[in-house]
């Protein structure tokens, strides 16, 4: 079994203290950093979405592995120049105005993260402007929305409707996910795509980011 395989392994199984020992092995035996973050720290982070979708594994699972990939990022960085850790792409999340819940946003980026995107988490009761002056300042792809009440989902309209207005539906896309959302009311606030959980918030984006413009 090569290094990369071995610490994959080990950050599926949430073993923080072997994936950054594996992670400097694999740097010391010539293994390119980025080779390092996706051969093995992000390969092994698919694997736990693909199971965590399939049931086999479970939230603490998760939050385990993304532990143990964030010990091993730590060893890679000193290793990229500023900038140079190339990534998957980069999305802004936030809750939006007037919802104050947060759990299934914070797994959307953790998934996010461990796919290999830069997440920009703006928190909960985020402003419609808050979400694309964030996009545009981190030069976001995708914007995803989330919202736990029927009564803030609508809310959702009004960063899909500002988009438009200035001109960026087409170079900033949105993504919509939460408790009250469907495909058909998504479609109908203006957003591109729609999510019914992290693993598949993680598979739409990454569609997302590769569709042409």
């Amino acid at each position: 079994m090569s290094l990369l395989e071995d610490l994959a392994l080990a950050l599926q199984s949430g073993d923080d203290t072997r994936v950054p020992r594996l992670t400097a092995d694999a740097l010391e035996a010539g293994v390119p950093p980025q080779e390092v973050l996706d051969g093995g720290l992000i390969a092994g982070m698919a694997v736990v979405g693909r199971r965590f979708r399939d049931y086999e594994i479970f939230l603490p699972d998760v939050l385990l592995a993304a532990r143990a990939m964030d010990a091993g990022v730590q060893v890679l960085k000193p290793h990229f120049l500023e900038g140079e850790m190339t990534g998957a792409g980069t999305v802004v999340l936030g809750t939006v105005r007037g919802d104050l819940h947060d759990i299934g946003k914070n797994l959307v980026g953790i998934m996010l993260k461990g796919a290999g995107f830069k997440v920009v988490d703006l928190g909960k009761n985020v402003a419609p402007a808050a979400f694309i002056d964030a996009a545009l300042e981190h030069d976001a792809q995708v914007i995803g929305m989330s919202a736990l009440l029927t009564t803030t989902a609508p809310m959702m309209a009004e960063v899909t409707g500002l988009l438009k207005e200035r001109g960026l539906g087409s170079r900033i896309r949105t993504i919509a996910g939460g408790a009250p959302m469907s495909r058909e009311l998504a479609t109908d606030l203006g957003a591109d795509a729609y999510a019914f959980d992290a693993t598949s918030a993680v598979e739409r984006i990454q569609a997302l980011v590769d569709a042409p413009s």
